[in-house]
């Protein structure tokens, strides 16, 4: 069968709403969030949004059918987020938010924690609930797998009876104050239960119910860009939950925020597709329009000319590299994970760089604060940085994957998994 890059019915059809939501009710939102302030009146400005993303289905696309949800396939989730993120990258962000605070569940849970805890999501049809991965401890991140007993994170739960009691401070949590400052409705919550272990013996991950005593947001975080996405910092004290909570046992925690990890990886290529997008097409607009003192609109310029070819084709490579990742995914059940992460890296790295070179295209207006390039450039320099580091986890991920026995280059263009995956 041959390679095959056509998109089906359904697929066209999944873009097309994605594009009509975007503009009827993302614009008016975009600029106006960049504008607010306080950083948490900029995230309830999404507020209604979200709702209509919510009614829309949006919220239930990720959560497979089994449990209720619409099932979309992560190719189907990529194209939506390429034309979603075009628009605004915040309140897709708080959507793909969500999605990675349930994913160590829908990828791990038992079918009872599955049942219990997705239902209540699947049920949310005005978009009041959020879900929060809380990973980051606020000593960093970058070191969370660490097998050196003093070192990795620092969140701990012990057991005591039939409960895990857990201690720690979060923070970066997105989605982590829900929409009313009192916690999300559901934290997954990555921690160690012993101290006197590494990572391969007692990282866990553990879900928490956002109502649980002991829960405290501390702060919200005020940010360069992504201001309608909310990423406080959130305290665990003496948070008792029952022991069946824990996702997997101690140990697994390694390989479901890899895994979890690495859904988000493949789907912000789609994300950076639609920022590149927005970009290009506003450097285009104005080539064909400006003639800047010229007799000719500077699209005629050979030197415009070669920028705009160069963005355009970062745009295509990024893109189907989104489309090659995703498929893997797809088809592997979320365990080829090298293009995934090799997808997050390329594509936040390019994004930056072609948001820039469109700047170079506009020229110096372009550095504006309220211009439409100084905004997407804000929202671009977080790619990188988020969602798992480039430098300190993405690329020591792909380092790691290196460093086994018999890596194969080969793996990853034909969608084979390494042994034991």
């Amino acid at each position: 069968m041959a390679i095959d890059f056509t998109l089906t019915d359904t697929q066209r059809e999944i873009q097309a709403s994605a594009n009509a939501f975007a503009a009827r009710y993302l614009t008016p939102i975009a600029d106006q969030v960049a504008r607010i302030a306080d950083p948490w009146e900029a995230f309830l400005s999404t507020r209604e949004a979200y709702r209509e993303m919510a009614r829309a289905g949006f919220t239930r696309s990720y959560i497979p059918e089994r449990h209720g949800g619409l099932g979309f396939s992560m190719i189907d989730l990529a194209l939506a987020s390429e034309e979603l993120a075009r628009v605004d990258t915040n309140v897709p962000s708080t959507l793909l938010g969500s999605g990675l605070g349930l994913q160590p569940i829908i990828q791990f849970g038992t079918q009872e924690q599955q049942s219990r805890f997705l239902r209540d999501f699947v049920d949310d049809e005005e978009g009041e609930l959020l879900a929060s991965f809380a990973f980051t401890d606020v000593a960093g991140g970058a070191n969370y797998d660490s097998n050196l007993p003093p070192a990795g994170i620092q969140t701990v739960a012990r057991q005591e009876g039939d409960e895990w009691v857990i201690n720690g401070q979060k923070h970066y949590t997105t989605n982590g104050t829900g929409w009313h400052k009192k916690g999300a409705h559901l934290y997954t919550v990555v921690c160690r239960t012993d101290r006197s272990k590494g990572a391969d013996e007692s990282l866990a991950v553990i879900a928490v119910p956002g109502n649980s005593p002991g829960i405290e947001v501390v702060a919200v975080y005020d940010k360069m860009g992504h201001r309608g996405v909310v990423t406080p910092a959130v305290n665990f004290t003496d948070v008792r939950v029952p022991v069946d909570d824990m996702i997997g046992q101690p140990g697994d925690g390694k390989q479901i925020i890899s895994r979890s990890f690495s859904w988000t990886a493949a789907l912000i290529g789609g994300a950076c597709v639609g920022v590149m997008r927005a970009a290009f097409e506003h450097a285009l607009e104005f080539a064909q329009r400006e003639k800047r003192l010229g007799a000719v609109p500077v699209i005629e310029h050979q030197n415009v000319g070669f920028m705009l070819a160069d963005i355009k084709m970062q745009i295509e490579a990024a893109r189907y590299l989104t489309w090659k990742a995703c498929h893997d995914m797809d088809l592997t059940g979320c365990r080829a994970e090298e293009l995934a992460i090799m997808t997050k890296v390329y594509c936040s790295e390019l994004t930056v760089k072609a948001v820039y070179e469109a700047m170079q295209v506009v020229g110096v207006e372009s550095y504006i604060k309220d211009s439409p390039l100084g905004h997407l450039m804000r929202e671009a320099m977080v790619f990188p940085l988020y969602d798992g580091g480039n430098r300190g986890i993405r690329r020591r991920q792909l380092h790691d994957l290196m460093r086994k026995p018999g890596y194969d280059s080969m793996l990853a263009a034909q969608c084979r998994l390494p042994p034991g995956a």
